[in-house]
């Protein structure tokens, strides 16, 4: 997994290790490293952050010969990467949910993203990592659009012995929300995860929707989903949605067959929300959670 982008962030540190680069070395050395990230599926403008900070690097390394290149190199990236990471945090979403449950109320999490990424699959899957840290939990069908959407839904939580709060197709996905919220306040329910639409083919109309929940339900928490194989579009899928309606953290699923890598550092890198989980297979066991040190770790290696 992420094999590519630990191969671009190699290169230039090997390259650095091997021979004194020119002016024009460095430039062409800066350029490939650039080819490649995007390669990756690192988003165009976060390879170029990147890479001014490689060249920043190089520069220094060029000046102090009585340094290990390829470390300076290696160090710098680090400090990058690391700083972006740290500014976007990571977030443990069962103890928030205890901690508002001790008050007696639902913590509601919104769901975000478009169509065919896996969302309501996803919200299923962390219906089970709830229960399985001892959480109660609640779902309700926002998703009053897709043919199927609500018996999708509603599968997973019969698999799951999970109640589904749902309306008929075409009711207002605010109020479905909004049932969902009286009923885990009337139930005692620790968690409520709400489930959403993506239709791409109407931004305009998805975005004002998302905003519309938002408003009505209030949620604690807003989760963006998105394939880690689409790349740059999961990336410009991610500033679309932060952009008009904003989300609180992510979830890339199908990122067992990712190799490359580029989607989650540049989500994190873009819109500076935190990668909560990778989703890793089809079962409802299959989330992980995202360590960024891990993750970090294994592109500097």
């Amino acid at each position: 997994m992420f094999d590519r982008l630990k191969q671009a962030f190699s290169a230039v540190t090997s390259a650095v290790r091997e021979k004194q680069l020119s002016d024009q070395d460095l430039d062409k050395l800066v350029f490939d490293f650039q080819i490649s990230l995007i390669e990756s599926d690192v988003a165009q403008s976060v390879a170029e952050a990147l890479t001014t900070e490689v060249q920043k690097s190089l520069a220094g390394a060029k000046v102090d010969r009585s340094a290990d290149a390829s470390e300076v190199v290696g160090e710098r990236l680090a400090v990058a990467l690391q700083t972006a990471f740290e500014k976007a945090g990571s977030v443990d979403l069962a103890a928030n949910v205890r901690e508002k449950s001790k008050a007696g109320e639902p913590y509601v999490i919104l769901f975000l993203g478009i169509n065919g990424t896996g969302k309501t699959t996803t919200v299923a899957k962390l219906a089970n990592f709830m229960k399985k840290n001892g959480l109660s939990v609640v779902c309700a069908a926002g998703d009053t659009h897709r043919p199927g959407a609500i018996e999708q839904l509603t599968e997973h939580a019969e698999r799951l012995s999970l109640k589904v709060v749902s309306q008929r197709y075409g009711a207002d996905p605010a109020a479905v929300g909004r049932d969902g919220v009286l009923y885990a306040k009337a139930h005692h329910m620790d968690c409520l995860l709400i489930d959403t639409a993506g239709r791409m083919q109407t931004n305009q109309n998805l975005m004002e929707e998302m905003a519309k929940i938002v408003r009505v339900v209030k949620p604690d928490f807003r989760i963006f989903v998105a394939d880690a194989l689409t790349g740059n579009d999961a990336v410009s899928q991610a500033e679309l949605f932060n952009q008009h309606v904003g989300f609180d953290g992510a979830i890339l699923t199908k990122a067992d067959a990712d190799v490359r890598g580029g989607a989650a550092l540049s989500i994190v890198y873009s819109t500076g929300k935190p990668v909560l989980f990778l989703g890793m297979g089809q079962g409802y066991d299959d989330l992980v959670p995202f360590d960024n040190k891990e993750f970090l770790e294994s592109l500097m290696s």
